[in-house]
């Protein structure tokens, strides 16, 4: 089947930094056509509560649309009551609250034909020394995330990991880390989301994290964008990182990996959709390289482990 193109209904509407707001205050409506008029799309990837709704009142929006759900995004870092943490919030009530959302979100995965919900926990974390109770943080996300994995085993729980923002240092900051947790959970349906931009900025290599993921069968949901590993750009795959990212799509290749991949791409002053067909483009012209050089050829050059004779074919297959 191949890898399947989703968007991330967020990078279509306004979104802000410390200084601007970008793009209008597109509707769930509006971003949804979009979606669909956009050349190599999958698949859509909405926001709980703040595109379906607390109680679902938009989920026949989304259900109507004429792409899938890839996975429902549980939001538990925007609002209020989670600037001091979610799932390690010291406060009991709003560790309960968060992990109700993510609850209501596999349910409405469910009722969307979706197998999968997608979390990203960044304001679980710390920005000082001497701040949180290390101890305390790491068992209420273990309690947490094993509470929801057996909420229901039909759907899958992707775990986001980003190494800081919003904290300065986020619990699930790295792919070791973040496996960890799944291993101390042992839940089959808890694994990980491989974002390209995230694993840079952990100063990763993510075609290695991804192997990893998948050696401990926990990869399930992949995101592409690129940065310069300093800070969390979302700009188009190969803008920076071009061995990286075409490494990264070998190794899916060659683990015969077939599921959903997002991307986390925004743009501040262009067209949103422009941006995503252009990454959609990009990524066939990565998928057309690796078919120039030859997944054998690729091979043999790993197996010689020589950098110079390997970077000189894949060169040569670019100038030809």
């Amino acid at each position: 089947m191949g890898i399947r193109n989703s968007i991330l209904l967020g990078t279509l509407g306004r979104y802000s930094d410390r200084f601007h707001t970008y793009q209008p205050n597109r509707s769930l409506e509006e971003r949804l056509q979009i979606s669909e008029g956009i050349a190599g799309a999958h698949g859509v990837e909405p926001v709980y509560p703040q595109d379906l709704g607390h109680s679902g009142e938009h989920v026949g929006l989304v259900a109507d649309c004429k792409l899938p759900v890839s996975a429902v995004n549980v939001n538990i870092k925007g609002e209020d009551m989670f600037c001091r943490g979610a799932l390690t919030s010291p406060d009991e009530a709003v560790r309960a609250k968060a992990l109700d959302y993510i609850r209501t979100g596999m349910d409405m995965a469910a009722e969307l034909g979706s197998e999968m919900i997608s979390v990203c926990p960044l304001i679980d974390g710390w920005d000082h020394p001497f701040e949180v109770n290390y101890l305390e943080q790491w068992d209420w996300i273990v309690e947490a995330m094993s509470a929801a994995a057996s909420h229901r085993d039909d759907i899958r729980i992707s775990i986001e990991y980003k190494p800081f923002e919003v904290r300065n240092r986020i619990t699930l900051g790295t792919m070791p880390r973040t496996l960890l947790l799944c291993e101390e959970v042992g839940a089959p349906n808890l694994g990980v989301t491989m974002d390209t931009g995230h694993a840079l900025i952990a100063n990763e290599s993510p075609a290695a994290e991804l192997c990893l993921a998948h050696h401990k069968n926990r990869l399930f949901y992949v995101h592409f964008n690129d940065n310069d590993r300093q800070w969390d750009w979302d700009t188009l795959p190969g803008a920076v990182n071009v061995w990286e990212t075409l490494e990264t799509l070998y190794y899916m290749r060659r683990l015969d990996w077939s599921g959903w991949a997002a991307y986390d791409v925004f743009t501040r002053k262009g067209d949103p959709a422009e941006a995503l067909t252009a990454t959609f483009e990009i990524m066939d012209l990565f998928e057309a390289l690796i078919d120039k050089v030859g997944m054998d050829d690729l091979g043999a050059m790993i197996a010689k482990g020589e950098p110079g004779p390997a970077f000189l074919t894949l060169m040569r297959a670019i100038a030809r």
